[in-house]
């Protein structure tokens, strides 16, 4: 026996080889029954529908097929196994659909393909999952904004090159992940209108000759807009590169903050303390409290950027052409991505909304850190007239004095800054104690930082209040979207039911 015919024993000499069942159709199977059977039906009906009403069918064809349609066991097709008779779950359902319906069920396939039914499914599942993720961002955004007007006096030093930088306040930096994340859910929402249009019609590339309606299938089925070129509408993949790009860099996103959050959880930082839901205790260390929440985040969410990477690289160097079986691969990466992000989205409002700040401590790092020294350079510029390169001067030459007298910043003096302003001026400066004790005040350096999109509380309550307004008009949108696509799928099975027994 030679190798081919050893192959042939053991893959079998027809469709579909062993090796092809385990590796490609029977993952496949069980992805579209899980994913893709609810989608797949919904576009039966509406074809239904459409057929009918452009007279393609007859009234009595049309109560046949909605009679074969409501008569499908959906649970038992999801219970079911991958047997190898047939190819996929489409072919299985036809074949149902013509065992309850012989002969007139055929039509159903009418001036339709798998080519533009399976790229619908595929939209009609990411725009659901979609609204999953972007419901899940919303309420992780909402629970920013409560803890963020909750430390709009919470002051603690912002971090620039990994260093001490400038005093700021914790509400500041959680309006930034809150901005960064509205800017994700905006991606998100335009991935949505990118995915909610109709390829129906287009069939395998050309469109038919028969008098269907494009325009009623995109209506029946809840679509925005059509999918108007039909070589696009079967060969663009884009619109899942746009999901999969949003969701990459969403994750990406959440993923800093996390990283920092877990930092600030280490004992030497002391600034974050995760309640106890979210920790878990060494099995030798008493002492331990391990934040596992933002690990697990940490990982998971670049787990989410990587399932995302993958539909990209999935597409790159794809021809420009019906690739329906290569996003039977694709389109799972693409759901685990989401789903992962919307589960991370859920857990970190969770983790923030119960965590403990450590506002002595912060307060009192900033105290005495040298972050405060911007606004004493600031300060020389207004009391004295100075340049900013000669006051920063000044202020440079105080910094290593102190450090080297190990003083901390609010432990510095009008002498040494004093001293410092002769080497550099030749001069003594006009600055009063109080002008350098409210220079240095960490307090006072927030207060004092109102222009738009500073730290001051008064601008950042203005802010909040800004995005909760944004807040609710998404709320108000994602609403709108699952329930007008509730209607449709509604209004699909109660007409289809009626003609079934009309």
């Amino acid at each position: 026996m030679n190798y081919r015919e050893r192959i042939f024993q053991q893959e079998g000499a027809s469709f579909p080889g062993k090796t092809y069942v385990e590796a490609v159709l029977e993952p496949a199977f069980n992805e579209a029954k899980h994913h893709l059977l609810h989608p797949m039906m919904a576009i039966n009906k509406a074809h239904l529908i459409m057929l009918r009403e452009q007279e393609l069918l007859t009234d009595d064809e049309a109560k046949r097929i909605a009679g074969a349609l409501c008569g499908i066991e959906m649970e038992e097709l999801r219970q079911s196994h991958y047997t190898g008779q047939f190819e996929d779950l489409f072919f299985q359902v036809e074949s149902r659909l013509l065992e309850l319906a012989p002969d007139v069920a055929g039509n159903l396939h009418l001036a339709r393909s798998r080519n533009d039914m399976g790229i619908t499914i595929y939209r009609m599942v990411l725009r659901e999952k979609l609204l999953v993720t972007l419901t899940s961002a919303l309420y992780l955004k909402e629970h920013l904004l409560l803890f963020a007007n909750e430390h709009v006096d919470t002051i603690m030093i912002g971090y620039t090159h990994t260093q001490q930088a400038q005093p700021t306040t914790m509400a500041h930096y959680i309006m930034a992940a809150t901005d960064m994340l509205s800017r994700d859910i905006k991606r998100l929402i335009q991935a949505y209108h990118t995915v909610n249009r109709s390829p129906m019609g287009a069939a395998a590339l050309t469109t038919s000759g028969f008098a269907i309606s494009r325009e009623r299938m995109r209506e029946l089925l809840g679509f925005d807009e059509l999918v108007e070129n039909s070589y696009d509408a079967v060969c663009g993949a884009d619109y899942l590169g746009e999901v999969a790009t949003a969701v990459q860099l969403a994750a990406i996103n959440l993923g800093r903050t996390v990283q920092d959050m877990l930092l600030w959880c280490t004992q030497e930082f002391a600034g974050l303390k995760v309640a106890s839901p979210y920790v878990q205790i060494s099995s030798i260390m008493p002492q331990k409290r391990n934040p596992v929440s933002f690990e697990h985040m940490r990982s998971l969410l670049s787990s989410a950027a990587g399932n995302a990477t993958t539909v990209l690289t999935m597409m790159h160097n794809t021809p420009f052409g019906d690739i329906v079986d290569t996003e039977d691969d694709m389109q799972p990466y693409a759901w685990r991505s989401m789903g992962v992000l919307e589960q991370m989205y859920r857990l970190m409002a969770s983790v923030v909304g119960t965590m403990e700040v450590n506002k002595d401590v912060l307060l009192e790092r900033a105290k005495g850190s040298f972050a405060t020294v911007t606004e004493l350079a600031d300060t020389l510029v207004r009391t004295d007239q100075l340049s900013f390169r000669k006051s920063h001067h000044i202020v440079s030459r105080v910094v290593k004095e102190a450090m080297s007298e190990q003083l901390a910043a609010n432990q510095i003096s009008l002498e040494l800054v004093n001293r410092a302003a002769i080497e550099v001026i030749g001069r003594e400066l006009s600055l009063t104690a109080e002008e350098l004790r409210l220079a240095l005040d960490p307090v006072h350096f927030v207060m004092i930082r109102k222009l738009p999109g500073g730290p001051n509380p008064e601008e950042m309550k203005r802010m909040i209040a800004v995005r909760q307004a944004v807040l609710q008009q998404e709320t108000e949108w994602l609403t709108q979207k699952k329930q007008a696509n509730a209607n449709v799928m509604k209004g699909l099975d109660q007409m289809t039911a009626e003609w079934s027994v009309g």
